[in-house]
């Protein structure tokens, strides 16, 4: 049976993995949407659009750059995190 310590310690861990794998994606998102922002600001366009458009390229072409990092972190707390304890070593 899983002991309290192994599964907090579980979790923890893979909260973790889910920020680190979160940031680069969010960040560029925050980065984007100051930018447009400000752009908006500065010229007084208030068009819906052009926020949502230039965030969502930038999203897709920041995820499809770290993909094969996001892929290998998951991979390896699966395979060294879960998949141990479901075979049943601790």
């Amino acid at each position: 049976m899983l002991d309290e310590g192994v599964f907090f310690d579980t979790m923890r861990q893979g909260l973790w993995i889910a920020v680190v794998t979160s940031v680069p994606i969010l960040t560029v998102a925050l980065v984007t949407g100051l930018a447009i922002g400000l752009f908006q600001a500065l010229t007084s366009i208030q068009e819906m659009t052009l926020t949502f458009v230039p965030k969502l390229i930038a999203i897709v072409i920041v995820f499809w750059l770290s993909m094969g990092f996001m892929t290998n972190s998951l991979i390896s707390f699966f395979q060294m995190q879960i998949v141990p304890l479901i075979a049943g070593g601790n």
